[in-house]
C-alpha cells in the first residue's frame, strides 16, 4: 500500500506504508545543514525509528534547531553513561546537574576522577560513536521499570516512578544498557559526533557541544566562577535539607509537609539579599549605584524592591530609577535584520541622557527625572525630582542594566553589579537534569496569562526571540558582576503546576506550539502539585502567580 507524505506542505513524495522516518528524512536531508535528529510528524514530535502509516505532513529537526539541540544533548547524555558503565562498571554513576557556559555539569560517584580518567571516557565515546550503535525505545510496564531499576539499585528511578501513574513507560537502550529519559533520542551514535569533556574537580566535569548558536561545532568551557559556586552553594543547600531530586520533593508534599520547604526555601533566597546589603555597607568605596539584571522572569522586580528594604535596615535611603523612562521616541526605535522595531536594543536607551542625569545626582544636583509615555511613544517632564543625600542609593534593574555602556560615566568603584537568575538545583532524577529556562518559561506563562492577557501558546511563540535577546544583551556581562543572586525556590514547581498546567492544556492541537505545551504537561507530571496559600505575600514567587504583598504591575 502507498502513502503520500507532504514535506512542509512544499513537496508530497509516495512512500510504501510501514516505511520509517529516518528513511523518509534521507530525502530531505539536503535541506539541513547537519544530519536530521528528530521529526514532527502531524504537529507531533517522534524519534526517526517511528514507522509512518499513513498519509502525513511531517518536517525535521537537526541540531541547530532547539528541538534537534535538545535531542543531541540527551543523546550526548546517554552516550556518556553508557562510556562510563563500560569502563568502571554499574558502581560508578553520574549525576547530570545543571547547565553552565553551553555546557552541562556531572558529578561522578564512586570513582575518584582524574584528568587522564576523564579522557578515557571522551575516548569511549567516541569510540560508541564509530560502532554507529541504535539508540532504541522500548515500552514496558511502569512495575517492571521499577523492579528493573530497583535490581540495579538505581534508587533515584524507582522513587521517581513511584509519583509517574502511567501503567507503561518507555525506556532506552544503547548497547546493553537501559535508562529512563524524558525526551526523544538520536537514531544513531554516528550523529553524535561532537563533544568535549573538560575536568574540574577530582568528582566533577563539564560535558560541552554544539548548541544552536554554534552548531558547527563544540566550544571550549569558559569557567565562570560565581555562576559556578552559586550552583554548588545551592546543591550543596539541597543535600543538607534532603531534596536533590523530584522524588524527594513528591514524597514531603505527600506528607503534606509543604509549608516547612516552603519556609526554607524563602529564608535561603532572603539570605542573599541580606548578604548583598551587608556586603555594599561593608564596601570601602562609596556605592552609589546597585545594577541588577537577569534573563526574562529571574524575579528582578521582587528583587529589587526587597533588596532596597534590607538596604534600609542598614541606614541607606534608596531610589528606582526606570531605564524605560529614557527611551528615546518611538519613531526613532532601530530596526532589527526582519525590519521589526528591535526595542531591546540597548539604542532604544538615551545613553546620554541617561548619564548626565546620574552624574547630576551624584555630585548632589536636583533633577527632573523624565517618565515615558507609552500610549504617546515618547518621554515627558511632569513633576519627579529627585535629589541625593549623603546615605542615598540609587537601584536600577533592567535588560541592560549590567552592561558598562549603560553608564559608562560612572566609576565601575561606585557601582555594584548584580545577576539574578533561577539557577534550578533540583533534577528529576540523577540522569534527568530540569532545565533553568523550563523554570522561567513556566513563571513567564503564568505572569503573563494573569497581566498581559496572553495563552499559553502566544508566551510560548515569543520564547525564541526572548531568548536570543538573552544571549545578545545578558549574557555576555554576566561576568563583569559583583555578586550572583539564585531566585530558584526548591518548592517552585509544585506551584507552579498548578497554575500552568491548565493554561498549557489550552494550546490547541493544531497550534505550532503544541509539542512544547506536552512537553511542558510531561515534565510537569513529575511533581505533586502544592497548594499556593502558603506562599508568603512578600515571595518572589507572586510576582508570577499574583497576590503579592508588592505594588504588582
Amino acid at each position: 500500500m502507498i502513502i503520500k507524505v507532504s514535506f512542509r506542505n512544499l513537496e508530497t513524495k509516495e512512500y510504501p506504508k510501514g516505511i520509517t522516518l529516518y528513511e523518509i528524512a534521507q530525502d530531505f536531508q539536503r535541506y539541513y545543514n547537519y544530519p536530521i535528529l528528530a521529526a514532527k510528524m502531524d504537529n507531533e514530535i517522534y524519534e526517526l525509528s517511528k514507522v509512518v502509516d499513513k498519509k502525513c505532513n511531517v518536517d525535521f529537526y537537526d541540531r541547530s534547531s532547539y528541538v534537534g539541540n535538545s535531542v543531541y544533548g540527551c543523546s550526548v547524555q546517554f552516550l556518556m553513561i553508557v562510556a562510563i558503565r563500560k569502563l568502571y562498571g554499574e558502581k560508578v554513576d553520574v549525576k547530570i546537574q545543571n547547565s553552565i557556559d553551553k555546557g552541562v555539569y556531572c558529578q561522578v560517584y564512586g570513582l575518584e576522577l582524574t584528568k587522564t580518567k576523564l579522557k578515557q571516557i571522551e575516548e569511549k565515546m567516541q569510540s560508541i560513536v564509530k560502532e554507529d550503535l541504535r539508540y532504541t525505545k522500548i515500552s514496558v510496564s511502569r512495575f517492571d521499570a521499577i523492579e528493573y531499576f530497583r535490581r540495579k539499585k538505581q534508587i533515584d528511578k524507582v522513587k521517581v516512578l513511584k509519583y509517574i501513574s502511567n501503567t507503561y513507560i518507555n525506556l532506552y537502550r544503547l548497547d546493553d544498557v537501559y535508562d529512563y529519559f524524558f525526551n526523544e533520542m538520536a537514531y544513531s551514535t554516528k550523529y553524535i559526533d561532537s563533544f568535549k569533556l573538560t575536568y574540574i574537580t577530582d568528582d566533577g566535569f563539564v560535558l560541552s557541544y554544539p548548541n544552536i548558536y554554534t552548531p558547527d561545532c563544540t566550544l571550549d568551557y569558559y569557567h565562570r566562577p560565581l555562576i559556578s559556586d552559586t550552583f554548588a552553594q545551592y546543591t550543596k543547600w539541597g543535600e543538607l535539607i534532603g531534596i536533590n531530586e523530584a522524588a524527594d520533593l513528591n514524597e514531603i508534599v505527600s506528607q503534606g509537609k509543604y509549608d516547612d520547604i516552603i519556609r526554607l526555601s524563602e529564608t535561603y533566597y532572603e539570605s542573599q539579599l541580606a548578604k548583598v546589603a551587608e556586603t555594599i555597607s561593608q564596601n570601602k568605596n562609596k556605592i552609589k549605584l546597585v545594577l541588577l539584571a537577569g534573563p526574562s522572569s529571574s524575579g528582578k522586580t521582587t528583587t529589587a524592591k526587597k533588596l532596597a528594604v534590607y538596604l534600609q535596615s542598614k541606614g541607606y535611603k534608596t531610589h528606582s530609577i526606570s531605564i524605560d523612562d529614557y527611551f528615546i521616541n518611538r519613531t526613532d526605535v532601530p530596526r532589527d535584520e526582519s525590519g521589526e522595531c528591535d526595542f531591546e536594543s540597548l539604542k532604544v536607551i538615551d545613553i546620554n541622557l541617561f548619564n548626565k542625569h546620574l552624574n547630576k545626582l551624584l555630585s548632589g544636583e536636583k533633577v527632573l527625572l523624565p517618565e515615558y509615555n507609552f500610549m504617546l511613544g515618547k518621554r515627558e517632564y511632569k513633576k519627579k525630582w529627585l535629589q541625593l543625600e549623603e546615605n542615598d542609593i540609587i537601584i536600577i534593574e533592567g535588560l541592560h542594566a549590567i552592561n558598562e555602556e549603560l553608564t559608562m560615566s560612572i566609576e565601575r568603584t561606585n557601582k555594584f553589579k548584580l545577576y539574578i537568575c533561577p539557577f534550578t538545583q533540583i533534577n528529576i532524577d540523577k540522569h534527568n537534569r530540569i532545565h533553568t529556562s523550563d523554570t522561567r518559561r513556566l513563571r513567564r506563562i503564568i505572569r503573563d496569562n494573569k497581566y498581559r492577557g496572553f495563552n499559553a501558546a502566544d508566551t510560548l511563540r515569543l520564547w525564541k526571540g526572548i531568548r536570543e535577546g538573552e544571549e545578545k544583551y545578558i549574557f555576555p556581562y554576566q561576568d563583569d558582576v559583583d555578586m550572583v543572586i539564585n531566585s530558584a525556590l526548591m518548592y517552585e514547581l509544585g506551584v507552579l503546576k498548578t497554575y500552568a498546567e491548565p493554561l498549557l492544556f489550552s494550546v490547541s492541537e493544531d497550534d505550532e506550539m503544541y509539542p512544547e505545551a506536552i512537553r511542558l504537561i510531561n515534565f510537569l507530571r513529575n511533581f505533586l502539585p502544592i497548594p499556593s496559600e502558603e506562599v508568603p505575600k512578600d515571595s518572589l514567587l507572586r510576582e508570577f502567580i499574583g497576590n503579592s504583598g508588592f505594588n504588582e504591575n
